[in-house]
């Protein structure tokens, strides 16, 4: 399966990579202000569709632009894609973008790739046998200080992105490690994590195809990932951080209050609190609030690489 992924993956650098030569002529469309998608997009990611589902026609796709229309719908192996991680990089002729495959089996990512056409950079990771960048084992930094730390973001480009929160939790990172990269591409982000280029990763609004296969090379190579929290619930948090675990463990209190999980949870708690509530749900609404309090942050932990079941499929505005 990993070979397949390899081999799609190729196929649709040759595609990028053929069209990064005269970007002049590029068709672009705006799916929404300030998120692009090309002719590239279409094409990288059919032809990735087809050496997949020419060796396993059972399976299932969640495709960026394609959503789950091609594959199985019930299968218990998806694919989950995403085959020009950067377009507006990509679009710029700004060279930092990526084909990023995931297969995920009951739930659980088992093979990931990520190609970076540009370099001719292949990363891939399987469940248990680590993570490799071309023929070289790949492992996090062994980096313990967060001030001597170089971190990788994502700003928020979205209309309807609240850049007031992303500022708070810019100033709070960067004025308590060495520097802050932003790239522009979330599957690479996390294959620099794992390679030990940068010591960490946070970024929020991205989407399950964004991270996927980045997660496993993260985790791959000894690192954590998780969403602002620490707990592993993060691909469809549309937030998410990783890290060597000194460097995670340090950036958990930093952006635990900025994390949606704990203010959606207090907003739900504070909306269920003004509601007239049964005998017995005051102490259940309570404990709630508790558990959501940012004082009750729990401590980081080894954060499998899960997809819920009943989450494939979900809509998610594209990165």
């Amino acid at each position: 399966m990993l070979n397949t992924a390899i081999k799609a993956a190729r196929s649709a650098g040759s595609i990028i990579n053929r069209a990064s030569l005269d970007l002049d002529l590029l068709k672009v469309n705006t799916k929404s202000p300030n998120d692009f998608v090309t002719e590239v997009d279409h094409k990288a990611e059919a032809i990735i569709i087809e050496t997949l589902l020419g060796a396993y026609p059972g399976h299932g796709i969640l495709a960026e632009e394609s959503g789950r229309t091609h594959g199985a719908k019930d299968s218990e192996f998806v694919w989950i894609i995403d085959p020009l991680d950067g377009t507006t990089n990509f679009i710029h002729g700004f060279p930092v973008y990526s084909v990023s495959i995931a297969l995920a089996f009951r739930g659980q990512v088992q093979q990931a790739v990520v190609y970076d056409p540009t370099r001719n950079d292949l990363y891939y990771a399987s469940k248990g046998r680590g993570a490799f960048l071309n023929d070289k084992r790949l492992r996090v930094s062994k980096r313990i200080r967060l001030a001597d730390c170089l971190i990788g973001t994502g700003f928020p480009f979205r209309k309807g992105d609240n850049f007031k929160r992303y500022m708070q939790m810019f100033e709070v990172v960067m004025q308590s490690c060495a520097g802050l990269r932003r790239p522009g591409s979330a599957a690479l982000d996390l294959c620099y994590v794992a390679a030990g280029y940068t010591d960490g990763f946070f970024e929020t609004g991205l989407s399950p195809w964004d991270i996927a296969a980045g997660s496993l090379m993260v985790t791959e190579a000894g690192g954590l990932i998780g969403n602002f929290t620490g707990e592993a619930d993060y691909l469809y948090q549309r937030e998410v951080m990783a890290g060597n675990p000194k460097v995670y463990a340090q950036l958990v209190p930093l952006l635990a209050q900025y994390s949606h999980v704990i203010q959606d949870a207090a907003a739900e708690a504070a909306n269920t609190a003004s509601a007239p509530v049964a005998a017995g749900a005051a102490d259940a609404t309570d404990a709630f609030v508790a558990a959501a309090a940012p004082a009750a942050v729990p401590a980081p932990r080894k954060a499998a690489v899960r997809i819920r079941k009943q989450d494939i499929g979900r809509s998610n505005d594209p990165a």
